[in-house]
Formats: C-alpha cells, structure tokens, sequence
C-alpha cells in the first residue's frame, strides 16, 4: 500500500500537494488562473512525480485520529518542508520526538512505503498496535549526504501506535512510540525534496579538482533553516564523503565553520558570493585561499538558483580573498584548451581516424597522423586517445597486443610504434585484452582477462614499465571493460562474476612505501545496482556516466547515472539496437554528441534528438580520455 492507496484511507487527504508556479506557465497561457473561492477540497495523489516546484505541507493530526490515521499521517508528513519537521513530530510521544533524528539517514524505497494492518500488541497495558512498513529499498543516505544505492531488495521495519494522555488529561489520543530511523522515502518523494550536487575536493598531492557527489534539499532544509546555496557550501566545510576521503585533500583547515547564525547566502549585483567563515586561526595563507575559492566555486557552479561569478572569502567579517571563474578554471580537471572534442574511431581496415560531427552534417572521417593511422601498424580492433590528442593506444584485433604512437606528428617512427606495450597470453581473443583508457595524470590503463592471469595494468605516462594494479577482489571477477575518470581518482569497471555482467566504481589509490610505489583500485561500488547486465560505459562528465545495459526482464536500454548510481526517470536516453560501446563528451555542449557502435554501425546522439547514422563500416568510437 503505497501513498496513493495511503489516500484512500479516512483521514488521509489533508495533506495537500501544491504546484507553485514563478509564472503562469503554458497551460494558462490566455491569462492567469484566479483562486477558486468554493467548492471542496480534494485529494490530489501523491508521490507520483518528481517535479521539484511541487510541495507536500503537513497538517497535524486530528482529534481523536485513528491509529491507521497517525501512522499514514506521519509518513505523509516525512515528505514535507515543515521547519523542523514539528508537524511530523506531533505524530509521536514526547519521548519518540524527543530521540527522533530524521538529519541522521534516509532510507529511499521504489516506491511510498506500504502500511500493513496492524498487530496488536502483546502489551494489554499499553492497548497498542504495531504496523508493519514494507517496500523495496533501493538506496540509503547517510548524515554526510553520501547516496549509496544496494541491489534491491525487501525492507520491513515497524511502527508501534500507544495511547497517551490528551494536553488537558481528560482522554487519551494514540501517537506513535517507535519508528523506523530517520526519513522513510519513497524514491519519487526523495528526488522531489533532494538535488544531487557536486563538491570538489583536490586530487591528493595535486592541483585539480575531484568531483564528489551529495545530495541537499531542494528548498529550504527543515533542519538546518538553510537555503540550497547554504547547504552546499556547508557541505563542502563538512569534508569528503567516506568513500572518497582516502583519495582527496581538502584546502579548508579542520574546524573551519560557517559564521554562527548564517542560514542565507545570495549573491550581489556583481554576482559575487561572500562567505563568512570562521577560521580556527587568525590568518589565513593567500595559496590556500586561492584554492578554497576554487572549491567553492566548482562547487556552486551547477545550483540552478544561483549564478556565482566570483567568490570572496571573510574571516570575521574581514575579506581574506577573492577568485573568479576564469581564475579557478587552473584547477579544473581537463582544461578548457583540451575541450574542444572531436570523437575517433577504427575504420573497416583497422586504422585509426578521427570524426567531424559539427552540426547537422558530418564531414568524412579525417586521417589521423602517425603509425596507428596512416602508417602500418597492425589493425587495431580497440583505442585510446588521450586528453591532450598528441597521443593514442590501440590494441590489435586478436587482442594480443597493446600499442602507444604519437599522433600528433607524421614524424612518430614506424620502428618504436611496433614494439608492444603489453601483451597477453590469452588463447581466446575475449580473454585477452581489454579497450584501453586513458587516465587523469596521462597513464594509459588496460586489464587483460586472461582466465590463467586476470589482472589490472597501468602505464606510467603511456610509454612506462607497465605496472600491476593491486586488486584484491579481481579473484573471482573478469573486468571487462574500464574507463578511467579525468581527474585519475575514479574507475568504472564493468566486472563479471558468474552469469551477471555490473557496473562498480573503484577508487585509485597510490601509496608510496620505503620507496616502493603501487597503485591499487579498491573500494568497489555497484554503481547501476538496478541493471541485471551491462555491456558498456563511458564518463560524461565529472560525477556522471552514460550506461548501456538491461534491468531484470527488461530490453537494452541507455541512460545516465551519478557515479553515486543515483538516477531519475528523465536519465532515459533514446533506444538503439545491439549497442556494443559508447562514449561521451566531457562537457554537456550542444555541439558534442554522444557516439555509439551499434548494429547499424557508429551513430551519433545531438542533444534533443534522435541517433543519427555517421559511419557504416566502422566501430569503437570513442572520445580523448
């Protein structure tokens, strides 16, 4: 029984959900609509949308309300913005409100969670009833805002309804004595009232930014008081998610807090953001200023209600620094002179040639320079281009053989280009090697799923000793694929075990040891938990990724997904039939399409249309990184 069935019951409907327009929109579009004066109120169903300008407000319970009355009530009002949530708390005792901590987690469900009847309590003292709660839980958020999605499975909790004494002590009322913790949410509800946004924090020992996903509410927190841009920036001083914190250097100092009493943070005419923070000393260093601006405005960058140009720093009250966006773009991951993107492919003869897609007409392929594309190589069956296009991998057809040339230059030698990088032992062309992937510090990076010897490669610099991966989960489980993000931080495998094909996110670390250095992917996280198969990926952008695979019983389809594995229903792209790899610009402009190989051959997605054929005779398109 979910919030719609929650509707039918007595009591229910006094909760009502309201869209709020800034304008009148479309549909009123012959003049504004006036408020009805008349007429009955009624219910309109929730939980069947995510459109973030509905509202849901909590109406407390009624006199003598029903037991099945409190409890629907209760979780109606867990999907509200009442300030403190002090109308859902009226639902409880005096001491479940007291303990109730709704900031410690979320616990986010396909759909509302389903009251079932009642079992009364073996208590004749307490003359209770205790309802039992049913859904699918499909993800958790923990108290740091991290979204961290699970395989889907049953979810069974309990809410135990007791009589207490009304105000006046003439009667008594029923409220709720023991509940689930924190915010019970069905996933339409959740991605109502959230927004994921990205922090940044710096790449260990480096001067770029990392990507980290949370999620904030959408307006205001009932919590907190805070508005979105607050809540972000709050965030942001909170430190890294768990997972990612072994990998990332924050330039805020420890302790460094809001300034007491800030629950609001606008801009002024000059679209410059003022920070009042307090720092645990009195100085603050003019380098970590600088790179705490550049945090901030990473982060900021993406809130719909709020465009940040600049940002100032205060330290009680006092400026300590100022950066722009132009300034900040030194700490980006890819640089802009890097994203000018233009996809590469292997034509028919297994030469590397490079896409011209701008507009509605694609140019003929271009010869790309160097042994890899007009010279002898042998005839690649995958590649790699890295960030900068000056270079690119390949690996032969049989799968055998991993080779890095120049392409930058006719000049490359056609002797050195021979001489394989890596090689694999593999007697079936499918336990060979992988596609290779170009990583964030200019390592190339490939796995070869050689049953005998399944392991992880990198390449210092793509010309370096080869390197193996740490992988202490790699025992049982077949990579086969990987992209590796554009920061160096991240890697998204596709991993077989047995029957089932997933997508995991791994940290890269680097740990150097009595002058020992090695590299390790650990931390393995199911990032398309719902899909029973995946058969390719590709990064698009700094946190998100495009995914090719199936849900259970379902067909083939392509979506986005958060590195987090969060998603929504408008991440659905459009269909395409036996897609085998696909890549992604990584930037969202309007002139870089999405690529893909299908049974039609390579095909091309400009964003708000259809795909769009651009080479018959051809595959593995993919884009620098």
């Amino acid at each position: 029984m979910g919030a719609d069935s929650r509707a039918e019951h007595a009591g229910r409907g006094r909760i009502a959900r309201s869209t709020l327009l800034a304008a009148c929109g479309a549909l009123l579009a012959g003049g504004c609509a006036s408020m009805p004066d008349s007429g009955e109120v009624q219910t309109v169903k929730g939980s069947n949308t995510g459109d973030s300008q509905v509202r849901v407000y909590a109406v407390a319970p009624r006199e003598n309300a029903d037991p099945r009355e409190i409890v629907d009530g209760f979780l109606e009002a867990m999907t509200s913005d009442d300030p403190g949530f002090a109308t859902a708390r009226k639902y409880l005792t005096k001491k479940a409100a007291a303990s109730w901590r709704p900031e410690q987690s979320i616990t986010v469900l396909a759909t509302a969670p389903s009251r079932k009847q009642a079992d009364r309590n073996t208590d004749p003292d307490k003359e209770g009833r205790v309802y039992p709660l049913a859904g699918r839980k499909i993800a958790t958020v923990d108290a740091r805002h991290a979204y961290q999605p699970v395989s889907p499975a049953d979810y069974l909790w309990s809410i135990q309804v007791v009589q207490q004494p009304t105000a006046g002590g003439k009667g008594k009322e029923w409220r709720i004595d023991s509940l689930p913790p924190g915010l019970v949410l069905g996933e339409a509800d959740f991605l109502r009232n959230y927004r994921s946004v990205n922090k940044y924090y710096f790449a260990s020992g480096e001067n770029w930014v990392v990507a980290d996903p949370v999620y904030i509410r959408q307006r205001q927190d009932p919590v907190t008081r805070m508005d979105p841009v607050t809540q972000t920036v709050q965030a942001l001083l909170d430190g890294p998610t768990n997972w990612l914190k072994q990998a990332v250097d924050s330039s805020f100092p420890s302790r460094t807090r809001l300034k007491d009493g800030v629950t609001t943070l606008t801009t002024d005419d000059q679209s410059t953001l003022k920070v009042p923070l307090e720092f645990p000393g009195d100085r603050v260093d003019g380098t970590a200023c600088r790179r705490m601006a550049a945090q901030l405005l990473f982060t900021l960058r993406d809130l719909p209600s709020v465009r940040v140009e600049q940002v100032e720093l205060l330290n009680k009250s006092e400026s300590q620094c100022r950066l722009g966006r132009g300034q900040a773009a030194e700490f980006a991951a890819v640089q802009e002179a890097d994203l000018d993107e233009k996809p590469y492919f292997v034509d028919e003869h297994g030469k590397l040639k490079k896409l011209v897609l701008a507009g509605k007409e694609t140019a003929a392929p271009v010869d790309v320079p160097g042994p890899l594309g007009k010279g002898s190589s042998p005839a690649l069956g995958s590649i790699a281009v890295d960030r900068g296009e000056t270079r690119a991998a390949g690996v032969d057809r049989p799968g055998q053989r991993l080779f890095v040339s120049s392409i930058a230059t006719e000049a490359a030698t056609e002797e050195g280009s021979r001489q394989p990088v890596l090689s694999s032992r593999g007697v079936r062309p499918e336990d060979r090697l992988s596609a290779p992937s170009w990583g964030g510090r200019g390592d190339l990076w490939v796995a070869d799923r050689n049953p005998a010897e399944r392991r992880l490669w990198m390449v210092p610099g793509g010309t370096g000793e080869p390197v193996e991966v740490r992988t202490p989960w790699l025992e049982d489980d077949r990579i086969e694929s990987l992209r590796v993000s554009a920061d160096g931080v991240r890697i998204a495998l596709v991993v077989k075990r047995g029957e089932r094909t997933t997508l995991q996110i791994g940290r890269i670390e680097r740990r150097t040891t009595d002058g020992e250095s090695t590299v390790s992917v650990v931390d393995l996280q199911p990032a398309a938990p719902r899909m029973e198969s995946v058969t390719a990926v590709s990064w698009a952008g700094p946190s998100r990724l495009v995914v090719v695979g199936k849900e259970a019983g379902g067909v083939q389809q392509i979506r986005y997904l958060q590195t987090d594995g969060s998603t929504s229903a408008t991440s659905v792209l459009p269909g395409l039939n036996g897609v085998t790899s696909v890549s992604a610009p990584h930037t969202e402009s309007l002139d870089t399409p999405m690529v893909a190989d299908s049974e039609d051959g390579i095909v091309r997605l400009p964003p708000g249309t259809n795909w769009q054929p651009v080479v018959k005779d051809g595959d593995s398109p993919v884009y620098p990184g």
